[in-house]
């Protein structure tokens, strides 16, 4: 039975998740502040975090990168704030998901889903192999003519997509909606600036490109060598 954790500071929300996540088979603790939430996701280590921003002692987004520095738990950030920069910015910081208030209960059950899908698989996933660069998904690594690549949990997770579609030209749309789960259609640049910094690790560069590939006018594709 997966496991989720509400962190959630009203109460009428609070009991109504609990009750009605846990008629979708869910089992599920809620508690009301962020230092509550933090001891139990250490404590009960939960499938999935619901995170509300406006908690009474800890901003959500702070406890967001406590949780981050100590396990990679998927977390949904479920919260009134709908400026789209603090969505790309909470993406980016770590969330896998972004929910804007009001919500249904059916819409939260399918975030959680989705999230569960993504994450509860049989066994581990082999590593990725292309030349010299080597991407494990399971244990969140990459690694460059053997050296280990020092990827922000947004870089590993924009390299990893990419290197499980070898030769595949992938649209920065597609990476936004996949990557950062982030569904406005207008790229406001969050994708080009992390793939700058990913080619900077990787010792590239967008005009003599390693593995990171730009086809003009239609998105990037990661292939293991350069074309040509």
């Amino acid at each position: 039975m997966p496991r989720v954790l509400v962190i959630e500071d009203e109460p009428g929300i609070r009991h109504t998740l609990l009750r009605e996540l846990g008629a979708y088979g869910h089992s599920v603790q809620a508690v009301g502040s962020a230092m509550a939430g933090l001891r139990a996701v250490t404590g009960a280590e939960p499938d999935v975090v619901l995170l509300d921003l406006g908690l009474p002692d800890l901003d959500g987004a702070v406890l967001l990168t406590m949780i981050r520095a100590s396990t990679q738990v998927p977390v949904i950030v479920a919260t009134a704030r709908d400026d789209e920069r603090d969505m790309v910015r909470l993406l980016d910081q770590g969330a896998d998901d972004y929910v804007i208030k009001p919500f249904s209960v059916e819409q939260i059950a399918a975030r959680v889903r989705a999230v569960l899908r993504r994450t509860l698989r049989d066994g581990p996933t082999p590593p990725l192999v292309l030349g010299a660069l080597t991407v494990d998904p399971t244990a969140r690594e990459a690694r460059l003519d053997g050296v280990t690549l020092p990827l922000s949990r947004r870089e590993f997770d924009l390299l990893a997509y990419l290197a499980a579609r070898p030769g595949q030209v992938v649209t920065r749309k597609q990476l936004l909606a996949e990557v950062w789960r982030f569904t406005f259609s207008e790229d406001d640049g969050t994708v080009d600036v992390h793939l700058s910094w990913l080619r900077r690790k990787l010792g590239e560069t967008a005009a003599a490109p390693r593995y990171l590939h730009t086809v003009r006018g239609v998105g990037i594709k990661l292939i293991a060598r350069p074309e040509g």
